[in-house]
């Protein structure tokens, strides 16, 4: 099983609940409708990596601010790199399909390492830099719907076990990238740098 690492700790997520389309610029960048409801999807643990990797032309990134469960709550915080075939997305999604070939293959739920949390989400900002320029850049505000919101929904139907993680959804900024790009995300509370973490693609 894949793991993931909690302050130098090493973690094993039995799924990963990913939100879609919790920021109204992304929605519009993408040309897509605002959901009436929260848009849940999961990603298999054997999608883990802590490697950004090269896949095709057509696979793009989505940066996100990640949440670790423990005991039904939020318990730290992390980065992830939603990946995700655009090409096999839009077919499948023609033909009212689901998405796991386009969003669950192997190595698409890439993340840092996790800190420990207690307190306010509400100041949580994340940042990502592609080849040193701002690609992305999330807050709390931005969100459609708010990180308690998003577990609350979650555990109407589906439980979640010690590890299990939240990808809370992408803002603006995707796009497609290749073998010679870099990466840095950065995680902010109250203004506060609390996680750092740099990306070569292999």
């Amino acid at each position: 099983m894949k793991t993931i690492k909690l302050e130098n700790k090493s973690i094993i997520p039995s799924k990963i609940v990913c939100v879609g389309r919790n920021y109204v610029e992304h929605i519009k960048e993408l040309n897509n409708e605002i959901p009436e409801n929260m848009v849940l999807f999961n990603k298999p643990n054997s999608a883990i990596s802590d490697k950004l990797y090269y896949f095709n032309e057509y696979t793009r990134f989505e940066g996100e601010i990640c949440f670790l469960i423990q005991n039904k709550q939020i318990s730290a915080i992390g980065f992830g790199f939603d990946l995700t075939k655009k090409d096999i997305q839009e077919y499948l999604k023609q033909k009212g399909l689901p998405w796991e070939r386009a969003k669950a293959f192997d190595n698409s739920a890439v993340f840092s390492e996790f800190v420990k949390f207690k307190g306010d989400l509400s100041t949580i900002e994340m940042k990502l830099y592609m080849n040193n320029k701002l690609q992305q850049h999330a807050t709390y505000e931005l969100m459609i719907y708010k990180p308690n919101e998003i577990l609350k929904e979650i555990l109407t139907f589906m439980d979640l076990e010690d590890g299990d993680i939240i990808m809370s959804g992408t803002p603006k900024g995707v796009s497609f990238y290749n073998k010679t790009d870099k990466f840095k995300s950065e995680i902010y509370l109250n203004n506060k740098l609390i996680l750092q973490k740099e990306w070569k693609v292999l």
